[in-house]
């Protein structure tokens, strides 16, 4: 279990699809390698939170920093506008955290007025909706493709270009 739980937690590549492969050829059933997902995004809350916070503290003494808060202020609003209307609601950060990662997620939430719980619960959600396409997807290549290795390739490099092109799909006009 430990050696799943350390594939989740690296941060890019293919920790998803190599560790839900693991997962299955260690005999976890889905609950317990979705949980070990669950427990690798609390030890990401834990180990990003302090940073976040910090950049927050030096965005109100370094220039640089103030304008970079600004700007995220105002690209999270714009993308907040696009996936839904008024604002930034949770559903919103919900899907920035699926399309991007938890903690441009929890950042969002943070800029947002979201405190430590709620925002990570928000970042959190979309992250698992996010491991649970990636999950489902690579079980489903894995017995067309019965390689595990070629399937990790495939689910990383392919998945996330088709998730794109249809997060763009469905995307309102303007």
């Amino acid at each position: 279990m430990l050696s799943v739980l350390l594939l989740f937690l690296l941060p890019i590549g293919g920790g998803i699809p190599a560790g839900v492969l693991l997962a299955r050829t260690q005999g976890l059933a889905w609950p317990a390698t979705a949980g070990l997902y669950l427990v690798s995004d609390v030890i990401l809350a834990l180990a990003f939170e302090p940073i976040l916070r910090l950049l927050v503290l030096l965005a109100g003494k370094v220039p640089f920093l103030a304008r970079l808060r600004v700007a995220m202020r105002e690209v999270m609003a714009r993308t907040a506008a696009q996936v839904s209307s008024p604002g930034a609601g949770p559903l919103s950060l919900v899907l920035i955290a699926f399309g991007v990662d938890p903690m441009t997620g929890r950042a969002s939430a943070l800029a947002a007025g979201h405190g430590f719980l709620a925002g990570w619960a928000i970042a959190i959600a979309g992250d698992m909706l996010y491991y649970a396409v990636i999950a489902v997807v690579t079980l489903r290549l894995n017995t067309y493709i019965q390689n595990p290795e070629a399937t990790v390739l495939v689910a990383m490099v392919l998945v996330p270009v088709l998730v794109r092109r249809l997060r763009g799909r469905l995307r309102p006009a303007g």
